[in-house]
């Protein structure tokens, strides 16, 4: 339970939750999603188009590597997080918003509302930025002496 804490330390509750639905989707949807899911049942979203069968198959690894770069940019506060992780998400809203407008008959404005939480979460990861400087959150504080580390 204690290895579980620290791997958690450090981050705001909302990036953590960021590095497990990223871990999520390099584990396990995404492994099922290229491997399992049938062609014709395929469908991949970049910027509010929908791709599908073999267009939707051929841009999974892309989705897969985005994600799995993400668990690992959350994992370790990798500096090259900013900006991507917030342009990334950038993409998310413009395709939540985009999306309802080319799939469905609803207004205008169901689509920028769709897109706004994720605005909003582009904004904080682009605020963030201080926060990926490579250090392991509850990794050793610098005053701290470690074994395993030359003196």
């Amino acid at each position: 339970m204690e290895k579980l804490k620290k791997l958690f330390a450090g981050r705001p509750h909302w990036m953590n939750a960021l590095m497990i639905f990223c871990a999520y989707m390099t584990f396990i949807y995404m492994p099922f999603d290229l491997f399992y899911k049938p062609v014709d049942q395929d469908a991949e979203v970049w910027f509010g188009y929908m791709l599908h069968g073999w267009a939707a198959k051929v841009t999974e690894p892309l989705h897969w590597l985005i994600y799995g770069a993400g668990f690992f940019g959350f994992l370790k506060m990798k500096r090259w997080m900013f900006p991507w992780a917030a342009l990334y998400v950038v993409q998310v809203a413009i395709g939540m918003a985009v999306w309802p407008w080319l799939y469905s008959e609803t207004e205008w404005w169901v689509g920028a509302l769709i897109g706004l939480p994720f605005a909003v979460l582009a904004v904080m990861l682009w605020r963030a930025k201080s926060q990926f400087n490579g250090m392991v959150p509850g990794a050793i504080d610098v005053g701290q002496q470690d074994d395993n580390l030359p003196n």
